[in-house]
C-alpha cells in the first residue's frame, strides 16, 4: 500500500515574493535580502557583483518582511511574519554565520475575517512600532521600546473594512499611517491616521484625499524634508502632503512593484504587470513638491519586487518570469532603453501544466514546463545532472591516464594533451584546423606509460614513467635533467604540483624531489610500512593566482596507504607524518586529493569501490577533521580539479561521473549526464576554452561542461504565456495552448494558440488560432480504439465577458502531417473542457459540471466524428480528473474527490465513493489502485483509501483521508514519473515516484515506501525536529500540519523528505547525537538518506 510517502524539493521555489536592501550582515555591508514564498536568501553586494550568504527553508510562508534598526544598534534587524501569522525578529551573528532569533511569537486573534487582499506588515521609520493589517476592521500595534525590545501587541479597530494598501508617513511626531481603502459604492480614498500607543487608540491624521483614480492600489511614503505621500493608480499619479497635491496623468497600467533611488525620495522606480519599468522623478523647491515627471527606462521581467542597491544597479524580483539584476544608464543601450541587464536569476514560477518526457531516448526522464506569465512566458526543459557539450571526438581505446600542457607556466592556453596507455605514450596538439592531431614531445619517453606529466616552474614540464623523473624544456621540448629510479625499483605512483614532485616506488618508499631551472634535486625519502597506493601535493592556492611568477609551493603532501587502509598527511620538506586516518575497510584508496573550494580547504579521499571520504583540512597542522562518507559510484573513482566559470570544482570520474561543488560551504555533489568516465583532465586551448577532455569506453571527447547545478534547466522563451502541454512522441513535438497579450489602441486584447514545436530544436512547426473569447483549457495526446492514428486533442472554453461561467466549447482532434496541425474532427460542447484523457481507447472529458465518456465512431462518409457515450453529473465544477483502468478520480472545485467507476455492460460511468470534506482541489492524481492524491488551495497534501473490502455500503462509499500534510506549496500539476536515472544497484530503484510542480516554480517529489522504511524515517524526523531548529524558533510540527480554514490537523502518513535530507549537512557531532537516538552508526545513517537523495 502507498499510503506512507515521502515529499522533497527536487527544485526549490524560484518566484520572488519580497526583497529588501539594507545592511543586515554587518553595520558598513549592503545586503540584499530575498524572499521566495518559503525561503530566504540573503546577498552581499561586492565588487564582483552579488555573493550569496544564506540561504534557508522557513516553517512558513512569508507574508511580510521588514528591515529595520532599533535605536542602539549598529546594524538591522529584520522582521517576518507569515501566512499563519507567526512573526519573527532575526538578526546575523558573522561569527557562527548563523541566523539568531531575537524575539518571535504568534500575532493572530481567535475571532476575525482574514483579510483579503493580503497581510500588510510595515515599520514606523523612527522605529516606534511595527503595524500589521490581518484581519479586516483592526490594525495591531506592536510597539519597540527605547532598547529595541518588542513590547505587547494590541488592536485598533479601523473603520475601513476593504483596505488596499497601509503605510506609516515620514516625519511625523507621533506614528502616523497612510490607509487607502475603497468604499462600499467602489469608490477609493485614502486617510490618515495618528496612533496613540498610550491610549491604544487611533487620532485623526493631518490629510485625507477623497475619490482617487478608481484603479488606485499602492501608496509610496516620501521620506522628510518632503513628506506626504505618492498614490499609484492606473491611469495617473498623485503625490499629497496636506495643503500641496500635485496629479500627473500617464498611460493605462497596472503597477505592480516600486522602489525607492534616493535616501530623499526624489526618484522612484516603478514597474508594472507587462514588464516595462519606469522613473518617477519629484522635483522641490526646499520642502516643497513642484513638479513629477514620469519616463519609460525599457522593458524587463513582470516585477514583484523592486529594490536599488548602489551605483544604478537594481534588483528587480519577479514571480513571473526571471529575476534580474540590471544596470541603469544615462544613455540609451543598443537594443534601445535606459536598462542593461547583468545577471539573471532563472525562475520556473508559476508552474501552470507540465509533461514528463524522454527527449535524449536514454531512459532519463526530462521535465517541459508551462512557466511563466504574461509576456514573460516560457516552456524551461528541466533534467537532472550537468550536460557536456561534445566539441570534439577521437576513437582511442585503453587510455591510462590523460594531463594537458601549457608552452608556458604562466601561459592562458593549453596546448598538449598528453595520453598514457599501457606500454606507450601519445601527445595530442591542436592543428590549424582546429582537429586534434598527433604530435612528437622529443623530451619524452614515449615507449611507456606515462605515471604523471604536468608543467613545472621556469618553463618547464616533468614526465613521470616506471623507471624516471624526466624534465623537458617546453619550449624547445629537449630533455634537460632527469632523476632514475635505483636498480631493481620501479616508480608506482607519482604526483607534481609547479615546484615539488612526490614519487612512491615498491616496499613503501616515498621520495620527495624539488624542480630548479634545469635541475631536480632529492630533498627527502622516507620509508613507511605499507605500500602507497595515491599521493596529492597541490597547493591549496589557485595556480594561477600567481602569475607575479612567484610559484607557490605545498606545505603537506597526503598519502593513501594499502593494507592499513589509511590516509597520511605528511609535512613537507621532511616528510615527517603530522595525521593519520584510519578510513576502516577493506577497500583501498584509490585517489587524494586536497582542494580549495569557497576558500574552505579539503581532503577529498575515493574508495575503489565508488565510496568517497571527504575531510576538512587544517593548512597549518595538517589535522582532518569533519569526517564524511558519500557514496557516488560502484567502481573505482579518480578525483581532478577543473576550472569554470571563475571557480574550483572537482570531478571524479568513475561509472556514475560526479562533480563536487561548493555552495554556501557546502559540498554538492551532481552527476554528469555520461554513462562512464575513467579519466578526465581540463583542457583550455585557444580554439575549445574551458573545456575537459574526457576518457570514456573506447573514445575520447572534448567537451564543455554547463553551469555546475543539481538541475540543468534550459529556457524556450515564448513571449506568450504557455497554459497545457502535452508531448506528440510520434512527430517528435510538443503541442502548447497559449495566450498572447497585446496592447490595442491602450487596450489590453487575449489571442489564444495551438502550437506545435520542435521537442529537440523547440523551433514552431506548425500553430492553429483559437476563435475569438475562445481559451485553451486542456491538450493530451492519444488513440483511440481501431484507429491507429495518434491525435493531439484540445478541450476549449469560450470565455464570453457577459458570462460567469463558459457554457460553450469545443473539442478539437488534430492529426499532425509532415510537421503540420490538421483538424480531423470538433465537437461542440456546453461548456468548459477543463480535463481531458484517454480511456481504454475512448476520450474521457471533464466538462463543467459533467464527466462525459465519448467514442470515435466512423460517419458514412468514412470520416469519423466524437459521440457520447454516457456521463456523470452531480459536480461542482469537474476541474481534474485522473484515469487508471476502469477507475476515474475526479477532482472538484469544492467538493474534494470522487472515485467513479465505468461499466462496461451497462457502458454507464457510476459514482463508487467520495471524500465528505469540503477541499478545495488544484490538483489530482493515482498513486496505486487503492489509494489517490490531492493538493488543495490552502497548500496542502492528503491522500484517501477507497474501502472496497468495507463491510457496509455506507463504509464503501466513502474515501478514507489517510494522510495529511500541509506542503506550503500550491500545487498545480502531478505527473508520474522521475528526473533520475534509477540505477540498478540502488536501493530506491523500486520506489514509485510522482512530480507535481508549483506556482512558486518549485519542483517537488512524492515517492511512495513500503512501510518499514517508512518508520525508520518518522523516527528519524522526530530527531531532527529537536537538533535542527526552525529559523525565527518557528515550529516544525506546526508548520507541517495539516491546516485550512476549517480545520488544523498533526500532519500523517507524510515524511518531510527536506528536513530528512538535510541531516547530510549537520557538523559531525550533531551527526553522531541523531545516530545515537536512532541507535544506528553515522555511516549507516548517512547511506540510508543518501539514498533518498536519489529520488530527486
Amino acid at each position: 500500500m502507498s499510503i506512507w510517502n515521502y515529499v522533497v524539493t527536487a527544485h526549490k521555489p524560484t518566484a520572488v515574493t519580497h526583497s529588501l536592501v539594507g545592511s543586515f550582515t554587518g553595520s558598513h555591508d549592503m545586503n540584499l535580502i530575498v524572499g521566495k514564498s518559503t525561503r530566504m536568501e540573503i546577498y552581499l553586494l561586492t565588487p564582483q557583483g552579488l555573493q550569496p550568504l544564506v540561504d534557508v527553508p522557513l516553517y512558513g510562508r512569508i507574508a511580510t518582511m521588514e528591515l529595520f534598526r532599533p535605536p542602539g544598534e549598529l546594524k538591522d534587524l529584520l522582521f517576518i511574519c507569515t501566512e499563519r501569522y507567526k512573526f519573527c525578529v532575526l538578526e546575523y551573528d558573522a561569527e557562527s554565520r548563523e541566523l539568531i532569533t531575537r524575539a518571535n511569537g504568534d500575532v493572530s486573534d481567535r475571532i476575525g475575517r482574514p483579510t483579503d487582499n493580503g497581510q500588510i506588515g510595515i515599520v514606523d521609520p523612527d522605529f516606534r512600532i511595527i503595524g500589521l493589517h490581518l484581519y479586516d476592521g483592526l490594525f495591531k500595534v506592536i510597539p519597540i521600546d527605547s532598547k529595541g525590545h518588542l513590547k505587547e501587541a494590541f488592536n485598533i479597530r479601523l473603520e475601513e473594512l476593504q483596505v488596499i494598501d497601509i503605510k506609516f508617513l515620514y516625519g511625523c511626531e507621533r506614528p502616523t499611517i497612510a490607509v487607502l481603502y475603497q468604499d462600499n459604492k467602489d469608490a477609493r480614498h485614502v486617510k490618515t491616521y495618528e496612533v496613540q500607543v498610550r491610549d491604544k487608540d487611533f487620532s485623526d491624521g493631518p490629510w485625507l484625499q477623497s475619490n482617487l483614480d478608481g484603479g488606485a492600489a499602492l501608496i509610496i511614503p516620501v521620506p522628510a524634508p518632503m513628506g506626504g505621500a505618492i498614490i499609484v493608480g492606473e491611469q495617473s499619479i498623485v503625490y499629497h502632503n496636506g495643503g500641496n497635491v500635485k496629479a500627473l496623468p500617464m498611460r493605462p497600467c497596472l503597477v505592480e512593484a516600486y522602489g525607492r533611488v534616493d535616501p530623499d525620495g526624489s526618484r522612484y522606480l516603478l514597474g508594472d504587470h507587462m514588464g516595462t519599468l519606469m522613473l518617477l522623478a519629484l522635483s522641490r523647491d526646499k520642502d516643497r513638491v513642484v513638479t513629477m515627471k514620469l519616463e519609460t527606462l525599457g522593458s524587463v521581467s513582470s516585477p514583484s519586487t523592486i529594490s536599488y542597491l548602489d551605483n544604478g544597479v537594481v534588483f528587480l524580483g519577479s514571480a513571473h518570469g526571471d529575476s534580474q539584476l540590471v544596470r541603469l544608464s544615462e544613455q540609451p543601450a543598443a537594443g534601445g532603453g535606459y536598462v542593461e541587464e547583468l545577471e539573471r536569476f532563472v525562475n520556473l514560477g508559476p508552474i501552470v501544466d507540465m509533461a514528463v518526457v524522454d527527449l535524449d531516448r536514454q531512459g532519463q526522464g526530462q521535465l517541459v514546463t508551462c512557466s511563466g506569465a504574461f509576456g514573460d512566458g516560457s516552456l524551461r526543459v528541466v533534467r537532472n545532472g550537468i550536460g557536456i557539450n561534445e566539441q570534439a571526438t577521437v576513437e582511442l581505446e585503453g587510455i591510462k591516464g590523460m594531463w594537458s600542457l601549457r608552452r608556458g607556466t604562466w601561459d592562458a592556453h593549453d596546448t598538449f594533451l598528453v595520453v598514457a596507455f599501457i606500454s606507450e605514450t601519445r601527445s595530442l596538439a591542436i592543428n590549424d584546423e582546429d582537429e586534434l592531431d598527433e604530435t612528437d614531445m622529443l623530451g619524452f619517453d614515449s615507449n611507456a606509460q606515462t605515471l604523471f606529466c604536468g608543467n613545472v616552474a621556469h618553463d618547464q614540464i616533468v614526465q613521470v614513467t616506471s623507471s624516471e623523473l624526466r624534465l623537458v624544456d617546453a619550449h624547445s621540448l629537449q630533455q634537460v635533467a632527469d632523476w632514475k629510479a635505483p636498480a631493481g625499483v620501479s616508480i608506482n605512483v607519482a604526483t607534481a604540483n609547479l615546484s615539488q614532485v612526490l614519487l612512491a616506488t615498491g616496499g613503501g618508499t616515498l621520495v620527495y624531489v624539488e624542480v630548479g631551472e634545469k635541475s631536480l634535486t632529492e630533498k627527502a625519502h622516507v620509508t613507511l610500512e605499507h605500500e602507497i597506493a595515491c599521493l596529492d601535493v597541490s597547493t591549496l592556492t589557485d595556480d594561477n593566482s600567481m602569475a607575479d611568477g612567484t610559484v607557490p609551493r605545498a606545505g603537506l603532501a597526503a598519502v593513501g596507504m594499502w593494507t592499513d587502509m589509511s590516509i597520511r598527511v605528511l609535512r613537507l620538506p621532511g616528510l615527517e607524518e603530522v595525521h593519520k586516518e584510519v578510513l576502516g575497510g577493506d577497500v583501498i584508496p584509490r585517489s587524494v586529493l586536497m582542494c580549495c573550494l569557497e576558500q574552505v580547504p579539503y581532503l577529498l579521499c575515493a574508495l575503489g569501490d565508488g565510496h568517497l571520504f571527504n575531510f576538512q583540512l587544517d593548512r597549518e597542522s595538517g589535522q582532518l577533521s569533519d569526517r564524511k562518507k558519500v557514496s557516488l559510484g560502484t567502481q573505482p573513482i579518480a578525483l581532478r580539479t577543473f576550472r569554470s566559470r571563475d571557480a574550483t570544482h572537482v570531478f571524479a570520474a568513475s561509472d556514475r561521473p560526479t562533480v563536487i561543488h561548493s555552495s554556501n560551504r557546502k559540498l554538492l555533489y551532481s552527476n554528469v549526464n555520461l554513462k562512464e568516465v575513467t579519466h578526465m583532465c581540463p583542457f583550455n586551448c585557444a580554439s575549445f576554452p574551458d573545456s575537459l577532455a574526457l576518457a570514456k569506453e573506447g573514445d575520447l571527447t572534448i567537451g564543455t561542461i554547463d553551469d555546475i547545478q543539481k538541475l540543468h534547466i534550459r529556457t524556450v522563451p515564448l513571449r506568450e504565456q504557455p497554459r497545457r502541454i502535452c508531448h506528440h512522441e510520434q512527430s517528435h513535438s510538443i503541442a502548447v495552448t497559449t495566450i498572447k497579450v497585446s496592447l490595442i489602441n491602450g487596450e489590453e486584447a487575449e489571442s489564444h494558440f495551438v502550437r506545435l514545436l520542435s521537442d529537440q530544436t523547440f523551433d514552431q512547426l506548425s500553430h492553429l488560432p483559437l476563435e475569438p473569447f475562445e481559451n485553451g483549457c486542456s491538450i493530451i495526446s492519444c488513440c483511440f480504439a481501431d484507429d491507429p492514428t495518434v491525435y493531439i486533442v484540445v478541450g476549449t472554453a469560450f470565455a464570453f465577458p457577459d458570462e460567469q461561467e463558459p457554457t460553450k466549447g469545443r473539442i478539437l482532434v488534430l492529426s499532425v502531417e509532415g510537421g503540420k496541425l490538421h483538424v480531423a474532427a470538433e465537437k461542440e460542447t456546453k461548456g468548459a473542457v477543463y480535463n481531458l484523457n484517454a480511456f481504454n481507447g475512448k476520450l474521457l472529458a471533464g466538462i463543467n459540471n459533467k464527466v462525459q465518456l465519448f467514442r470515435w465512431a466512423a460517419r458514412d462518409d468514412g470520416a469519423r466524428e466524437l459521440l457520447v457515450e454516457c456521463g456523470h453529473f452531480g459536480h461542482i465544477l469537474a476541474l481534474y480528473a485522473a484515469c487508471r483502468g476502469d477507475f476515474i478520480v475526479v477532482g472538484d472545485l469544492m467538493k474534494s474527490m470522487s472515485l467513479l467507476v465505468y461499466k462496461q455492460e451497462e457502458g454507464a460511468l457510476e459514482l463508487r465513493a467520495r471524500d465528505f470534506n469540503a477541499n478545495w482541489m488544484t490538483a489530482v492524481e493515482i498513486l496505486d489502485d487503492d489509494v489517490y492524491i490531492g493538493a488543495e488551495n490552502s497548500f496542502n497534501l492528503f491522500t484517501v483509501r477507497k474501502n472496497g473490502d468495507a463491510p457496509t455500503d455506507e463504509e464503501r462509499g466513502r474515501l478514507e483521508v489517510v494522510g495529511e500534510y500541509h506542503l506550503g506549496e500550491f500545487v498545480n500539476r502531478f505527473r508520474h514519473g522521475s528526473l533520475v536515472m534509477r540505477l540498478p544497484d540502488s536501493e530506491t530503484t523500486n520506489i514509485p515516484t510522482v512530480l507535481f510542480g508549483t506556482v512558486s516554480g518549485a519542483i517537488g517529489v512524492v515517492a511512495s515506501l513500503p512501510q518499514d522504511l517508512f518508520s525508520f524515517l518518522h523516527r528519524l524526523q522526530v530527531c531532527l525536529t529537536k537538533v535542527i531548529k526552525g529559523v525565527g524558533g518557528l515550529s516544525h510540527a506546526e508548520w507541517r500540519s495539516f491546516h485550512n480554514e476549517r480545520k488544523t490537523v498533526d500532519a500523517k502518513s507524510f515524511i518531510d523528505g527536506d528536513l530528512v535530507e538535510a541531516f547530510l549537512d549537520l557538523k559531525r557531532g550533531r551527526m553522531e547525537e541523531v545516530a545515537g537516538q536512532m541507535n544506528v552508526s553515522v555511516e549507516e545513517l548517512c547511506k540510508k538518506v543518501e539514498e533518498l537523495t536519489r529520488l530527486h
